[in-house]
């Protein structure tokens, strides 16, 4: 047998070893270093201030909607639709998962009240309203978008639909979402409030702006939020402070109270990077030189929806699982101390205390269903919808015919009233009999007497009465025998 030498043998494991590791870099490359990804960057500028993960592709969920809201409104700029234009919900589009806003097919609604129920709401009914009344067809309006991120430079995203729900090709990154956020503060500076609404009001109804981050953190202004299980909970946000605009990103947290903490804590990185000592931290470059990564999207299903969860989400881009899919631990939700800075006051708090304040007091959208209205016309919309949101109340409504039942005949005279007091009466009998057994000083025949008595006169409408005045005028001598009989009294009492 031919034995290599010593040095020989060194020199081949050290190969296999080299490329072992060499094989492991590569799968690493392949997948993000951790579940999630982040990136901050300066609004005005794309400048990156901090980012991980950012070129990976992700499931980008309802953000997904941060796009149909800019090619809708890129449309109205141009004058090719206008916010009072008048949508139809089509059978397609009341057939979405929630969240929704549930309007049966048929109904109308204006381009500008769709587009704040898309996004307070993350209505993906009204996503796809918009997209077949803007492009004819969910999938011309893809296409649309898809154009759209390419002309951006979103090299790394695709559509499929307008709203986000599940689909293996619908893809993004962070980076290329940092990228449109920037499109909309830049290009649709005057339809930008549509990402800032706070809440919306339809009919009597209050829905809240899934992103906590408004009326929270000092300077929130957007944008969205989404949920999917296969990507995990996603924010994009942007806040304003002395001035200065920053964009964070958070794909893939854990739970709704963690992505709103993360992109705190991002915002204060940025907003931190404008004081004396930003020269000492390394610099990311911009958002145009980030080098995408070629890989799958995670699929954090097991992570968000599996058995492990405490209470597993729901399989749809419905921000309202947000509670039920969150986790309730503290050890990953990154509470590290920063300031916040309202009114030149500060105050040094963790984000889940700052996310645990109530939001601030704001008046919410009023939406509504129908053509554009105002003054008297939307006052009787609102009220139109109100009473549209009436809850089923099939038992109140037999309640109520019933009541008209008792109530009707008081019209018609006393005899009906009387046989319900008769019954009343009956039952009493057995109750009497029992309390004179137990007290027989109690005078049991005069009590019974009367309640008959009483019941029959009223029955009878009077008549007993008026036979009784006429049988007094009869001679005293026809009387004594009757009232010598026993049976008669007993049979009186009985009725």
């Amino acid at each position: 047998m031919h034995h290599l030498p010593a040095s020989h043998r060194f020199s081949s494991f050290r190969f296999v070893a080299l490329a072992v590791i060499a094989c492991a870099a590569v799968v690493a490359l392949a997948q993000p270093a951790r579940s999630e990804a982040l990136i901050v960057v300066e609004a005005d500028s794309g400048r990156v201030i901090y980012q991980e993960n950012a070129t990976y592709p992700w499931h980008p969920a309802s953000v997904t909607k941060l796009m149909t809201m800019y090619v809708a409104l890129k449309a109205v700029k141009e004058g090719r639709m206008q916010l009072d234009t008048l949508l139809t919900v089509s059978p397609t589009a009341a057939a979405q998962a929630p969240s929704k806003m549930g309007f049966k097919a048929g109904t109308t609604v204006t381009l500008e009240n769709a587009l704040a129920m898309m996004m307070v709401k993350s209505a993906n009914d009204m996503a796809v309203v918009i997209a077949e009344g803007v492009g004819g067809s969910i999938e011309k309006f893809a296409d649309e978008m898809n154009r759209t991120a390419l002309r951006l430079g979103m090299t790394q995203t695709t559509y499929v639909n307008p709203n986000g729900l599940p689909a293996d090709a619908q893809i993004t990154s962070a980076r290329d979402m940092a990228m449109l956020a920037r499109a909309i503060i830049r290009d649709l500076p005057e339809y930008e409030y549509f990402a800032q609404i706070p809440a919306i009001k339809f009919g009597r109804r209050v829905t809240r702006n899934f992103n906590s981050l408004i009326g929270r953190y000092p300077g929130a202004d957007g944008m969205k939020t989404g949920f999917i299980c296969a990507s995990g909970f996603n924010l994009v946000a942007s806040a304003t402070r002395n001035g200065k605009r920053m964009i964070a990103v958070v794909l893939g947290a854990p739970s709704s109270p963690v992505r709103a903490a993360k992109a705190a804590q991002l915002l204060e990185r940025g907003f931190s990077k404008t004081s004396g000592l930003s020269w000492l931290t390394p610099s990311h470059g911009t958002l145009a030189s980030m080098e995408p990564v070629l890989a799958d999207p995670p699929n954090l299903r097991d992570d968000m929806c599996g058995p492990k969860r405490k209470r597993p989400g729901i399989q749809s881009d419905d921000d309202h699982v947000e509670i039920a899919a969150g986790t309730n631990g503290t050890s990953e939700n990154g509470d590290g101390n920063f300031s916040l800075f309202s009114a030149g006051a500060s105050a040094s708090l963790k984000p889940s205390e700052m996310l645990a304040l109530p939001a601030a007091a704001a008046e919410p959208m009023v939406v509504y269903t129908g053509p554009k209205r105002s003054g008297a016309a939307l006052v009787a919309a609102v009220a139109a919808d109100e009473a549209s949101q009436t809850p089923p109340a099939k038992k109140g409504k037999k309640k109520g015919v019933t009541a008209k039942i008792a109530v009707k005949p008081d019209a018609a005279g006393a005899k009906p009233d009387a046989k319900p007091a008769a019954k009343s009466a009956t039952p009493s009998k057995p109750a009497a009999q029992k309390q004179a057994a137990k007290n027989p000083a109690e005078p049991k025949p005069v009590q019974a007497k009367g309640t008959k008595e009483t019941v029959k006169d009223a029955a009878k409408g009077g008549a007993k009465a008026e036979a009784k005045a006429s049988a007094a005028a009869k001679p005293a001598a026809a009387a004594a025998p009757a009232a010598a009989k026993p049976k008669p009294a007993a049979k009186d009492a009985k009725n």
